[in-house]
This record gives structure tokens, C-alpha cells and sequence, in this order.
């Protein structure tokens, strides 16, 4: 999400050793004076790179649990985490268990999360990230299940293009209605959500006998 740091940049910045790791983005200001010396790099071209590292700095904490580059760990997962436990630091301190406890995050999640923050390497990245005034802390929210009895205890797939929210956003809505959402059809799977140019999951609903919902279905049960 910086302006100013595109992959030719970084690598650039990595092949002449200002950057070892994440947290070196945010000394880049630092430096200036070396940096200028460096090819194609201009004070107009610093000075747009230098404002983008700091508006970064405003992003909120979920934004930098996920640009750590945790395996499996993407935008909508990073969300969940911060949701559940309210701060990188309760993550980074958290069991396997808790982890695995959060809603949404099966075992190899938890587990990737889990050993990423035992690595010795992570800590002083993430100390030098905060003093650099990176956001750790957010807000922690707790789950409000919805009752509900269409969605209560049943699994869902979830296949194809929605015109009224994201895929995740649907997940999520199920997830708060007591409902589960997997990726793959099996026999054990009690409906799958049709968006537009639905694959092969809406296929195997139909050879295993598995109720399809159309959008506007689904829409109508929310």
C-alpha cells in the first residue's frame, strides 16, 4: 500500500542492502542522502516515496499482520485474527489452541500463525516496527452469533461472482448466523451459494443431490 514502492524499487533498495527486512522500509528516510546516489532515484522521486512510508503509518493493524507475509495468512483472515484477539501482540502471544479456537481459521492457519511468531528473527522486526510508530493495536470484537434456524449448524459452499458483496462478506454473514463455510462439495454439505459463473463446485452439488441457493435466495433467508 505505499506509493512509491513498487517491485522495481524494492528490489532495487534489497540488491544495494538498505533493505533486510520489512522494518527496514520505515529507516529509508534515514537515508537519504545514500539513497540519491543510487540509479533513477531523484529527490522528486524520494520525496513521493518518503510521504507514501509515512501515510502508511495510518493503516490500520490489520493491514501490517498481513503485509508480515504470513503463509495463509491474507486481508480477510489478518481482519479475523485482530477481531479476536485485539492487538498483533495478543496474536503473537496467543496458544495454538486460541488460534485455532477463532472462528473461520482451520489448523494450518493456526498453525502457520502459531510458528511465524516463534521465530527468534520475528521479534526485533516487529520492535523496530513499532518504534518506527506502526499500529499494533485495534479493537477487539466479540462474535455475535445470530440465531437462526435456516443457517444454524448447516455447511455451505460458496461458488461463483455475487452482485450484492464480496464471497468473504457472505462467509462471514453465515458464520454469524451459526452456519459454516467450507471450500470443497461433499455429501456432508447442506447447500451451495450459485453466484454468477459458477464452476465446478455447482456441478458436483447437482451429481451429489446438494440444494443449490441462488443469490437471491440466499439474500431472502439473511
Amino acid at each position: 500500500d505505499i506509493a512509491g514502492l513498487g517491485e522495481q524499487s524494492v528490489e532495487q533498495f534489497v540488491s544495494t542492502g538498505f533493505l533486510r527486512t520489512i522494518a527496514d522500509v520505515y529507516d529509508l528516510p534515514n537515508e537519504q542522502k545514500s539513497l540519491l546516489d543510487l540509479e533513477r532515484m531523484g529527490e522528486k522521486k524520494l520525496e513521493n516515496l518518503f510521504a507514501g512510508i509515512e501515510k502508511s503509518k495510518a493503516q490500520p493493524p490489520e493491514r501490517l499482520l498481513f503485509g508480515l507475509g504470513i503463509r495463509h495468512v491474507g486481508t480477510n483472515i489478518a481482519k479475523l485474527l485482530i477481531r479476536a484477539f485485539g492487538s498483533i501482540d495478543a496474536v503473537s502471544e496467543a496458544t495454538l489452541e486460541e488460534i485455532d479456537d477463532v472462528e473461520a481459521i482451520g489448523p494450518e492457519i493456526a498453525s502457520s500463525v502459531y510458528q511465524y511468531f516463534r521465530n527468534p528473527k520475528v521479534a526485533p522486526i516487529l520492535e523496530n516496527l513499532r518504534k518506527s510508530g506502526l499500529p499494533f493495536k485495534g479493537e477487539k470484537v466479540e462474535r455475535e452469533i445470530i440465531t437462526s434456524a435456516f443457517f444454524a449448524g448447516k455447511t455451505f459452499v460458496l461458488t461463483g461472482t455475487l452482485s450484492s458483496m464480496a464471497r468473504d462478506e457472505a462467509k462471514e454473514k453465515i458464520e454469524a448466523r451459526g452456519g459454516k463455510a467450507t471450500g470443497s462439495v461433499s455429501k456432508k454439505t447442506d447447500y451451495v451459494l450459485a453466484g454468477v459463473e459458477a464452476g465446478s463446485k455447482l456441478e458436483k452439488a447437482q451429481e451429489l443431490g446438494v440444494r443449490v441457493l441462488t443469490e437471491e435466495e440466499f439474500l431472502k433467508e439473511l
